[in-house]
């Protein structure tokens, strides 16, 4: 009952915080939007509070690789087969996987997961504490793939996997499979969503726009998977994605399956955005498309 008293303040206060940030910039919408954008920019950078920090599967080998400086944790599992590295999302962490280490670690991979900058027990990004970029995420995932080396397969959550795309098309990480479960396809897709949730009017969101783009000196339109499908060389890829998912829509997906030069989707329906990772099924189908594909690098000897 205490427990429940708690979670319903919690809530209580939350929606009273979200009611007083909305109404102010719709004040600042009609007499200064520029100032209204500046606080936007910060929030839009903010790695929000995580969930329930999920626990990693015990017998990792944790390693630590740095990134201007600051250190991105994170832990292998298993060895010395094909290395499939699995990618959080915008403020996730790397224990939101583990439900996949086991069985992808007993089919003869490497697993390696990490916490990106800002997040879980890495050290804060770039930009402070509680503060990162799609940029600086990716940037993450090729450092640890420099340590790891080649990946047979990456794993990516919402924007884990625009960060592993990024990463794979600007960095030095390569990978012969692609998974992708709830993907962020296209930044510009969140904009609107982040606007609504704030109330933003479309003064504060054009500025706020421009603003982000010269933060990370890079057009949002650049952020975008499905562009980038029609380049060549790109892995066969496997999409998860969940009809109720509420932060990253499920026809984005649908459209950038139809775009991919070797692409396979799952529609799962009443799983939402974070709850697919646990899911049973998903993880099965996940770990049977890698076997499927790698039965001759996993009959390699060691």
């Amino acid at each position: 009952m205490a427990d429940m008293a708690r979670k319903k303040s919690t809530i209580v206060r939350l929606n009273s915080q979200v009611r007083l940030m909305r109404s102010s910039f719709a004040a600042l919408e009609r007499v200064a939007p520029a100032v209204g954008a500046r606080w936007a920019e910060r929030l839009w950078f903010t790695v929000p509070p995580g969930s329930r920090r999920q626990p990693i599967p015990e017998d990792g080998a944790p390693f630590e690789v740095r990134l201007r400086g600051r250190a991105v944790r994170g832990w292998s599992w298993g060895g010395p087969g094909p290395v499939v590295y699995l990618v959080h999302g915008w403020g996730g962490q790397a224990g939101q996987l583990a439900p996949l280490v086991r069985p992808l670690v007993a089919a003869g991979f490497t697993v390696v997961a990490h916490d990106a900058p800002s997040h879980g027990a890495s050290d804060p990004g770039r930009r402070g504490p509680r503060s990162g970029d799609i940029i600086e995420f990716a940037q993450s995932v090729d450092a640890v793939a420099a340590l790891h080396g080649p990946a047979y397969a990456v794993v990516g959550h919402s924007m884990g996997a625009l960060a592993s795309v990024m990463a794979i098309r600007h960095g030095w990480l390569g990978a012969d499979r692609l998974v992708m479960i709830a993907p962020m396809v296209n930044v510009l897709d969140v904009v609107p969503v982040f606007a609504g949730r704030l109330g933003l009017g479309p003064r504060i969101q054009r500025r706020l726009v421009r603003r982000i783009e010269r933060a990370v000196d890079t057009p949002l339109g650049a952020f975008d998977i499905a562009a980038l499908a029609a380049d060549e060389g790109w892995p066969p890829l496997l999409a998860i994605h969940d009809r109720d998912d509420a932060e990253t829509p499920s026809l984005t997906t649908e459209a950038l399956v139809a775009g991919w030069p070797d692409a396979k989707l799952v529609i799962t329906r009443g799983l939402g955005h974070r709850r697919i990772l646990r899911d049973p099924e998903v993880v099965r189908t996940v770990t049977d498309s890698l076997v499927a594909h790698a039965d001759r690098v996993l009959a390699q000897p060691a």
